[in-house]
């Protein structure tokens, strides 16, 4: 078993997995529209200081499909040799006007190291926005996707290749090539029916 992912780690996966299959043959995507953001950053309270009083507009909306669109670009960059997401095959930004997109988006708020040090606890340092910045939720969602792709967790990304699904996914054991429980039987019923179909 694997440590468990980092904060980046996570708030990355999670802006990715806002495209998902819809369960009917196509991709559905959770930032649609303005309200789709909303509910996104209120189940992620952690993404701005005041998450739950976020209204999504539509320059945030642009701005934040824009970062995902750079991240699931570098994300299928990462899983080579293997194959990126099919919900992103045929739609892949260049690897360089992605890397563009994430680091003009991680600069719109200066972030500045600060140090926490308790008397029981070790120092920790932990990135903030400095004085005077107003967090950009697009700027948060681009230096979580940075940290990322820079750490170690990065190694571990996957696309799950089961039938309908456009996930990436951490890979937690050796023998794990699937997102989830419920891919795995879809890609070995799958598998199944094209064996039953070639010999008959």
């Amino acid at each position: 078993m694997q440590d468990s992912p980092g904060r980046d780690t996570r708030i990355a996966l999670d802006l990715a997995l806002t495209l998902r299959h819809d369960g009917h043959g196509s991709v559905a995507d959770d930032l649609a529209d303005p309200a789709g953001l909303t509910a996104w950053v209120t189940d992620h309270p952690v993404l701005v200081p005041d998450g739950e009083g976020f209204t999504a507009d539509a320059s945030a909306l642009t701005a934040v499909r824009d970062v995902r669109a750079a991240a699931r670009a570098l994300f299928a960059r990462a899983v080579r040799p293997g194959e990126p997401s099919p919900a992103d095959a045929a739609r892949l930004l260049p690897v360089p006007e992605a890397v563009r997109r994430l680091n003009e988006a991680a600069a719109r708020t200066p972030m500045v190291p600060v140090l926490a040090w308790s008397c029981t606890d070790a120092p920790v340092v932990r990135a903030a926005p400095a004085q005077g910045a107003r967090t950009d939720l697009a700027a948060a969602l681009a230096q979580a996707v940075i940290g990322f792709l820079a750490g170690p967790d990065r190694q571990r990304l996957r696309a799950c290749h089961a039938p309908r699904c456009v996930r990436y996914f951490l890979k937690e054991h050796p023998r794990q090539e699937w997102c989830k429980p419920s891919c795995g039987n879809r890609a070995r019923v799958a598998r199944h029916q094209e064996r039953q179909r070639r010999t008959a």
